[in-house]
């Protein structure tokens, strides 16, 4: 009898508050309990992380001809180190206000700082289309990164907007549309860049296009941004924000798992996290291996344009655009494989043993050897010929 008494859930019906809006989203997730997959809400989260992830590698393969035509770079070869800085202000704006757009998140709600992100997106790409500076395209990339920090908050609004049997669905989604958006943007920015010169049967000369050969790419993006933008007007909020007595809630459950919910507060509120060498060293990893993607987009990206006689390949758009979404395709459905059966097999650790032993970055080096030969200027010979 006693046995029975212990097992007895403290808390037999959820307690829904009515002008609380993830209380409602929690009560519509209860009462569509067994209607299958929410397709809707999975296409909702897409579009969000679709919208973002593209502006991030879209510039990569116009970048080196934009900064080119700004005519900053003294030489040829600088062209790349103002491209740098370029390439870099969306993340350096993105790492300053990441911890603060998560706050706003949390205390006031998903809804507006998703819609602040896709706007910022509408806004801020489309400036950058439209530079005719250096240092405008610096500000208004440095904008853009500082406005739209929507991948942290657009996963806990994925794990809070399903059910429990489809959240781990829901999170799939978020990094698939991640992969998707790096393999769509380099192709955006590679085929619609400089559209006057590849398509003058569609675009002539001196027109709007020809004044402004980046913003195509850019304003294809915008509207799309736009577009889910508008659709966001309907989305559901899923913070809750009522004030009841939450503590007594936590304690009860935690009492039903065996345990005092007290004693874990004051072990969280004691831990030290810069002491936490196991949560310290995968983010040390996490953020190396971040190092090499932005090492792979970016400078890959100029590598690739640069001239032969600087040890580069020559590329078009065209063709970064293409290596890009190729790479990223494979990366996102093909290279992951491995690792699933590495962990499955092994362990996580051999999985991150083999990320660090595919970084074969040495290799690029000689990769120009199979560049299309261009005829030296005077008293120069290409690298790629020696």
């Amino acid at each position: 009898m006693e046995e029975e008494i212990v097992n007895q859930p403290l808390l037999e019906k959820k307690k829904y508050f009515e002008n609380c809006p993830g209380c409602k989203v929690d009560k519509a997730n209860e009462l569509s309990e067994g209607q299958g997959v929410p397709f809707t809400k999975l296409f909702i989260v897409w579009m969000l992380v679709l919208c973002t992830a593209l502006p991030i590698s879209s510039l990569f393969p116009f970048l080196y001809f934009m900064v080119r035509d700004f005519k900053i770079a003294k030489t040829e070869a600088d062209i790349s180190s103002y491209a740098g800085y370029v390439g870099s202000a969306f993340m350096f704006g993105r790492c300053l206000t990441s911890l603060f757009w998560g706050t706003i998140a949390d205390r006031i709600g998903r809804k507006p700082v998703i819609i602040i992100a896709i706007i910022s997106v509408i806004i801020f790409n489309t400036l950058f289309g439209l530079s005719t500076s250096f240092w405008m395209a610096v500000i208004v990339r440095f904008l853009l990164g500082t406005f739209n920090c929507l991948l942290g908050p657009v996963r806990a609004y994925a794990s809070e907007l399903f059910r429990e049997e489809h959240q781990a669905l829901g999170l799939s989604t978020v990094s698939a549309a991640w992969g998707i958006g790096l393999i769509i943007g380099p192709a955006l920015g590679g085929y619609l860049s400089q559209p006057v010169e590849k398509y003058p049967h569609i675009f002539p000369k001196d027109c709007f296009w020809d004044k402004f050969p980046y913003f195509l790419p850019n304003f294809v993006i915008s509207a799309l941004a736009f577009v889910v933008a508008i659709g966001c007007i309907w989305i559901p909020e899923t913070l809750h924000n009522h004030n009841y007595s939450d503590e007594s809630i936590e304690d009860a459950k935690a009492l039903e798992n065996g345990n005092n919910g007290t004693d874990n507060e004051n072990i969280q509120k004691n831990e030290n996290l810069f002491l936490n060498w196991p949560l310290m060293s995968s983010i040390i990893a996490y953020c190396i291996f971040s190092l090499h993607d932005i090492t792979y987009l970016e400078v890959f990206s100029l590598w690739a344009v640069s001239p032969q006689r600087f040890g580069g390949l020559n590329f078009t758009t065209d063709n970064v655009g293409n290596v890009l979404s190729i790479s990223d395709f494979i990366h996102t459905y093909f290279a992951k494989l491995p690792l699933h059966t590495i962990v499955v097999r092994r362990s996580t650790i051999h999985s991150v043993k083999y990320l660090f032993n595919s970084k074969e970055y040495f290799f690029y080096h000689h990769c120009n050897w199979f560049a299309p030969s261009t005829k030296p200027s005077s008293g120069t010979t290409p690298k790629g010929c020696c």
